[in-house]
């Protein structure tokens, strides 16, 4: 089934806009319904990912009448990426990403938004609901499962011995080894055409879950199932505008975002909650899922059979869940929040 999507580099559907948060430059894609738009909806990319990748989603929320908001999060694309150091590892943190949601959507004069997320953007949310609970109506994540805060600290390094095998490779990406390595632009496409389900001639991949990139698969890698040669170029460009490094420090957050949680004083989130999970994800697998409803009295899960870019994989399905889920939990006939 052909799904509508945003054109990367020409669509007068979206604009660039860019916004000055928290003392930081902000890139997003800003989308307008015709007509006065019903709410705002707020999309969070993951890695290694930007904010044309809900490209598939875009027009379906500018048909249900939203005002689409999709930044690029920090270390990405045309935002700061700030070198750590000498630079504070804090501008990564899940708390600095819900302070700066929350500064957009007061600049752009929201005081309830949707919020979706996938990937890291699914972690993300969740840390948004929880910091500034007033500012969300509805939450939806693709992928990720809710981590609850906890008052008790474990490396990613003992989580990978004992519980979390297949996150591995999280360690080789918070090494430095990875940013050193791929450098070159032409670098840039081969690791992303692989991230994106690129293989060599031989059905060579260049990631592992459990030990992460292998370098000598780089070269053999070819393009991605997932993106025209047009998409592809877009997100080249905009990684070479900084490198990996930005976006490899949301790796290096797990201690930081532990001792800022501390202060938090619940972790239950009862708003309306969609969960959909992906249930051939190689890294967020659906055992991680377990027991979420004790943290979300209003939690709606759905499962769709891709891997880990059901955003792409499976537009047409994704979009049907979140368009069904908004419709049944009242988002019909709520009041507009603009």
């Amino acid at each position: 089934m052909s799904v509508d999507k945003i054109d990367a580099l020409n669509d007068s559907r979206i604009s660039h806009q860019t916004a000055d948060l928290n003392g930081r430059t902000y890139h997003y894609l800003l989308g307008h319904p015709k007509g006065e738009p019903r709410n705002t909806v707020f999309l969070i990319h993951g890695w290694p990912d930007l904010s044309m990748g809900w490209r598939y989603q875009i027009p379906m929320f500018l048909d249900m009448g939203l005002r689409v908001v999709c930044p690029d999060m920090m270390g990405y694309g045309r935002t700061d990426a700030p070198n750590v150091p000498p630079e504070s590892l804090s501008y990564y943190s899940f708390k600095r990403a819900a302070d700066d949601i929350k500064e957009l959507a007061k600049q752009l004069g929201v005081s309830r938004i949707i919020l979706g997320g996938h990937d890291w953007g699914g972690a993300i949310v969740y840390r948004v609901a929880l910091w500034y609970p007033e500012l969300i109506s509805h939450l939806f994540s693709i992928c990720t499962p809710y981590i609850a805060p906890t008052k008790h600290f474990v490396s990613l390094e003992d989580a990978v011995k004992t519980v979390l095998p297949q996150f591995g490779y999280q360690i080789h990406l918070a090494s430095g080894e990875v940013e050193k390595a791929i450098v070159s632009k032409e670098q840039i496409r081969q690791f992303l055409n692989a991230r994106y389900g690129g293989q060599g001639p031989n059905g060579e991949v260049l990631f592992s879950p459990e030990k992460g990139v292998i370098f000598e698969n780089l070269s053999e890698i070819g393009p991605s199932p997932l993106l025209t040669g047009r998409e592809i170029d877009y997100y080249v460009n905009e990684y070479t505008n900084h490198g990996l490094h930005g976006t490899l420090n949301w790796y290096r957050t797990r201690e930081l975002n532990f001792q800022e949680e501390l202060t938090l004083e619940k972790s239950i989130i009862d708003i309306p909650v969609l969960f959909v999970q992906a249930l051939h994800d190689s890294v967020l697998t659906p055992n991680l899922s377990r027991g979420m409803e004790q943290y979300f009295p209003k939690l709606t899960r759905r499962e769709v059979a891709t891997g880990h870019w059901a955003l792409w994989q499976a537009p047409a399905q994704v979009n049907g869940m979140i368009r069904e889920w908004l419709e049944d939990v009242g988002f019909g006939h709520a009041k507009s929040s603009l």
